[in-house]
């Protein structure tokens, strides 16, 4: 296995735990569920607060609305192949970010 191979597979299970981390963080603090839900507020500054903390949390909430979408509503296994494409390559660079802003910050 190539380096390139390996470093692709720890940004994206980075990617997911990040996303996991800050979904759980927000329901923690906040006492409900994190959703896309957040940006229907109109615009307040909570709202353009929250865009961040969905950008890396959406690779979480997306595999969870998938998931519970196919057990609840029974959704086709192609919806739910593509959704898990989508939340994989979103994974992918937000886990490359994370990478990277920890690299930037171990060189301070």
């Amino acid at each position: 296995m190539s380096p390139e191979s390996v470093h692709m597979i720890f940004a994206l299970a980075i990617g997911f735990a990040v996303a996991g981390m800050l979904a759980t963080g927000y329901q923690l603090v906040t006492s409900h569920a994190l959703s896309f839900r957040v940006l229907e507020s109109g615009p307040k500054p909570s709202t353009f607060m929250a865009v961040p903390i969905l950008a890396f949390a959406a690779p979480f909430l997306i595999m969870r609305n998938t998931i519970s979408g196919r057990t609840i509503e029974g959704r086709s296994f192609q919806l739910v192949m593509l959704a898990t494409i989508v939340a994989g390559i979103w994974s992918l660079m937000s886990g490359t970010v994370a990478i990277m802003a920890v690299a930037a910050m171990l060189q301070i």
